[in-house]
């Protein structure tokens, strides 16, 4: 079991860009950029003794700020902040005050605004093998947030193929906050599709969004529609064809409590991907709009290439007094945890 840095050669607003390795004695490795807390790759051995990158990213870090990839960006592996999904029309107001945020296509702010956690270099805080802790600290009124807010999140690999993801916050002024990581998962040796993956969570409710995927606060139960994944199925065996998923999932849990949120397989590497969370909800995504050129080995990731199932709070929650509560005060602190792990189906 071992934690390794490595320089990247790249500085970016004067703070050094370096990749973690983390790998475990199975042999099952993690490489994470403090450059959005990205998680790089995740590669395992399958059924087939094959080793197997799981997660979609570049070979290359200087392929995550290239233009081609920004153009149509996708959050490739990257951790999301101040405010995971969306808020409706970029607004919010805690203690009687109103605070604005950027504006995204359709007029509500997505995943922190412009230039959010996700675009930004972590200090690497500490090592022990084989995990690291990134920290980040958010200066108030950055995307017009309040408060300074910092943030510390522990990547650890334990030898049975868990990846923890443990965050923790705190802040010197009432804000806003709903983390989450982004990770783009194709349990197939050969990528494509994820249509074939087999696909479990145990929600019993959705949330109804918008014309623009933002969040009512409407709940709206699985039963009789195609949301309903509480047996588990295939991605592809009820959805609209050009549309996948894009939800988001109320889990059948204690708040608070850590338990299962999804379990997905794929036949041919024989593998099987649960994510487990503290957090109530997660967020389905099929990758609809997934556009990459020159991934990993060359590939190119087109639409529904990928699957994410994104922890977090009930998106817009901080405009919804009825759903858990996303604005945190000084003297208390966030805490999250989300772990990921792989075994033989």
């Amino acid at each position: 079991m071992k934690t390794k840095l490595v320089k990247t050669g790249k500085i970016i607003d004067g703070k050094e860009v370096l990749g973690v390795e983390l790998t475990n004695t199975k042999g099952t490795y993690v490489k994470i950029y403090n450059y959005g807390a990205i998680i790089s790759k995740f590669i395992v051995t399958n059924k087939n003794g094959e080793k197997q990158d799981i997660v979609l990213g570049f070979d290359d870090f200087d392929q995550y700020l290239s233009e081609e990839y920004l153009a149509n960006y996708p959050y490739l592996g990257a951790v999301i902040g101040r405010y995971a999904n969306r808020i409706k029309n970029g607004r919010f107001t805690i203690d009687g005050e109103v605070y604005q945020l950027s504006q995204a296509k359709g007029g509500d702010c997505l995943h922190g605004g412009d230039m959010g956690y996700d675009k930004r270099v972590w200090e690497v805080l500490s090592t022990i093998d084989p995990s690291v802790t990134l920290q980040y600290t958010s200066p108030d009124g950055e995307e017009n947030f309040p408060g300074n807010l910092t943030i510390q999140l522990t990547f650890k690999l334990t030898d049975e193929d868990e990846l923890i993801l443990d965050f923790k916050a705190t802040t010197d002024k009432a804000t806003a906050i709903n983390l989450t990581h982004h990770g783009y998962f194709n349990l197939s040796p050969t990528g494509g599709s994820v249509g074939k993956h087999h696909h479990r969570m145990p929600a019993s409710n959705y949330l109804e969004q918008d014309d623009n995927y933002v969040v009512t606060g409407k709940l709206i139960p699985v039963e009789g529609t195609h949301h309903d994944f509480l047996g588990g199925k295939e991605f592809d065996a009820d959805w609209d064809p050009a549309e996948g998923y894009d939800q988001t999932y109320v889990l059948d849990k204690e708040y608070g409590e850590l338990t299962l949120a999804s379990e997905t397989t794929e036949q041919t590497g024989g593998l099987k991907l649960s994510v487990y969370t503290t957090e109530p909800i997660a967020h389905l995504y099929t990758a609809k709009y997934l556009n990459v050129k020159h991934g990993k080995e060359g590939r190119n990731y087109e639409p529904f290439g990928g699957f994410c199932v994104e922890t977090q709070h009930h998106p817009n929650a901080i405009n919804i007094p009825a759903f858990p509560s996303t604005v945190l005060r000084p003297g208390e602190t966030y805490t999250q945890t989300t772990i990921y792990k792989v075994e033989h189906s």
